[in-house]
């Protein structure tokens, strides 16, 4: 049942039409000419977690903490019933006391009663948070795939580069380059693939091991297993990182380093993961003139995709980057 399909069963007046309304899972309002709410479907109490006397009466505007007191919606509403207008799929993204951050689409129209012609308007709202959610998601896969393409063959060369050849043969270089390269294949696979869950430390290894145990050292902290939607931006942010340690860090020159450790703290009575990279005995380090696409890539990982932060630091003895997420 769409708005429109809404809008004609309650302007009949159906003896149902409440009940009918009620099995509804969206959350539904009606408002007078003032914007105060006449009524609500059982849908929005559950959905916003408040009751009958926290709704009916109220000004639409002065709900929960204020959330749809938004200047332009303020103005759509107003031009509902004078203009006949409708307001279809309007975003709101806000903080909801008793659900937290979401994100809503309002669609409304002007509903007429036909028996004492007086206007009312009808509400309807669509949580799209996992949906939006999903498509940053997949956003951030897209470009991290295409740039995964134009690294790679960075990486192939950073790895062709590094194998030693003093002292072997032809089939000893080619096995031990084979070795590495067929390495980066098998993490680039477990990157693209797609994980309902994962273990931090496995994610840790699966990145790290094309550069040899010898190249790197994990300090683990205690087990951490990250929810679907984390595992990708975590695997994205390791990538990055491992990518830019064999193009420009500790592991284009023999006898670089890199360090991490992880560990988790409360924060407001929440766990915290905290993340630290850290890169040594490679190149000298300066930071960059600009951002490049990698280190967005990150930030954006971090940020949207982990409802974290990504702080990155160019320090004389090698990069040093320091991740935080929220594991709730």
């Amino acid at each position: 049942m769409n708005l429109e399909d809404l809008y004609r069963l309650l302007r009949s007046e159906h003896v149902q039409a409440q009940g009918i309304v009620d099995t509804l899972e969206e959350p539904l309002l009606v408002l007078d000419q003032t914007g105060c709410v006449l009524t609500a479907n059982r849908g929005f109490y559950e959905t916003f977690r408040v009751s009958r006397d926290d709704t009916v009466g109220r000004s639409l505007f002065d709900l929960g903490d204020g959330q749809w007191d938004i200047p332009e919606l303020r103005r759509l509403v107003s031009e509902i019933i004078p203009r006949s207008a409708a307001i279809v799929g309007y975003e709101v993204e806000a903080e909801f006391p008793t659900i937290g951050r979401r994100t809503m689409l309002v669609s409304a129209r002007r509903l007429v009663h036909p028996d004492n012609n007086s206007t009312s308007i009808l509400i309807l709202f669509e949580d799209v948070t996992d949906r939006r959610r999903s498509e940053v998601q997949k956003d951030i896969l897209l470009a991290e795939t295409r740039h995964r393409m134009k690294n790679l063959l960075g990486i192939v060369r950073s790895l062709a580069s590094q194998t030693d050849v003093e002292g072997r043969s032809a089939k000893e270089y080619r096995d031990a380059f084979l070795g590495r390269f067929q390495a980066v294949a098998e993490a680039e696979n477990l990157a693209l693939a797609s994980s309902d869950q994962a273990d931090l430390s496995t994610l840790v290894e699966q990145a790290l091991q094309p550069a040899g145990t010898e190249r790197y050292r994990v300090i683990s902290g205690p087990p951490v297993g990250l929810k679907q939607p984390q595992v990708l931006p975590i695997r994205i942010i390791l990538h990055e990182l491992v990518t830019n340690a064999w193009k420009y860090g500790a592991f284009s020159k023999t006898g670089g380093l890199v360090q991490l450790t992880w560990g988790v703290v409360e924060k407001d009575g929440k766990p915290v993961l905290h993340i630290d990279w850290r890169e040594e005995n490679g190149p000298a380090v300066t930071p960059p003139t600009r951002t490049g696409f990698g280190s967005k890539l990150i930030d954006l990982s971090a940020v949207q995709g982990l409802r974290g932060t990504a702080e990155l630091k160019y320090e004389p003895t090698g990069l040093r980057v320091h991740i935080t997420a929220p594991v709730d």
